[in-house]
């Protein structure tokens, strides 16, 4: 029996806290309108998120990391 998407997040991300921020991550820069990783006609963001993260095409990078600023003299 195929599982359903909240059961296989719920199986993926449990006890992840690392997980579960990646994933909501990710969701947010699809519906701000970022390209999908992967061929799909899936159109829910959550779905596609859910996806890559599974296909290990994800991670999870702090925000310090991304916008660190330069250092000031």
């Amino acid at each position: 029996m195929e599982l359903t998407l909240p059961q296989r997040l719920q199986k993926s991300v449990s006890g992840s806290f690392h997980k579960t921020a990646l994933l909501q991550k990710r969701v947010r820069e699809l519906i701000r309108g970022a390209a999908p990783l992967i061929e799909t006609r899936e159109r829910n963001p959550i779905k596609v998120a859910f996806l890559e993260m599974e296909r290990g095409l994800i991670e999870l990078i702090p925000d310090e990391e991304q916008n660190t600023p330069p250092p000031t003299l």
